[in-house]
């Protein structure tokens, strides 16, 4: 298992994490396209799990807001693969890159069923339920 990393949305990295995202996002929930793929791709680090040289399996992106704080989005681990923890493991390399940036708090936009998730990787729910997309999410935030 390895994690790559990239800015570069012409690259290959970039790409995968794309298809990761189509099949959970758009395929799964029904999210739109235009909704998905949105104008702060190019603007985010991509990190993308591999499992070998060449399956793809679990995403996550990282936006900056500002010096100190990111935004964790586009969480996503196929269907397939989902129970083995590669979430966490994806999420955790996320963290510890934002953290050698120098950032000191992750906020995200969880969907309500995967609060406990987050939850279990030490991020705290705040504010109201909201929706997204037609699906119910609620803020979350976690200090590096």
């Amino acid at each position: 298992m390895k994690i790559l990393i990239t800015k570069d949305t012409m690259s290959d990295i970039y790409l995968d994490a794309v298809k990761i995202r189509n099949q959970v996002f758009i395929k799964e929930q029904g999210v739109p396209l235009a909704r998905e793929i949105d104008k702060n791709e190019a603007y985010s680090v991509h990190f993308v799990l591999y499992l070998d040289e060449h399956k793809a399996a679990a995403t996550v992106r990282l936006l900056p807001l500002n010096s100190q704080e990111l935004k964790l989005q586009r969480m996503a681990v196929l269907e397939e693969y989902r129970g083995q923890h590669l979430g966490e493991a994806v999420i955790k390399e996320a963290e510890r890159f934002a953290k050698q940036q120098g950032f000191q708090e992750v906020r995200l936009d969880a969907q309500l069923t995967a609060q406990p998730f987050y939850e279990n990787q030490g991020y705290t729910a705040y504010g109201e339920v909201f929706e997204d997309a037609q699906i119910e999410h609620i803020h979350m935030k976690k200090e590096l």
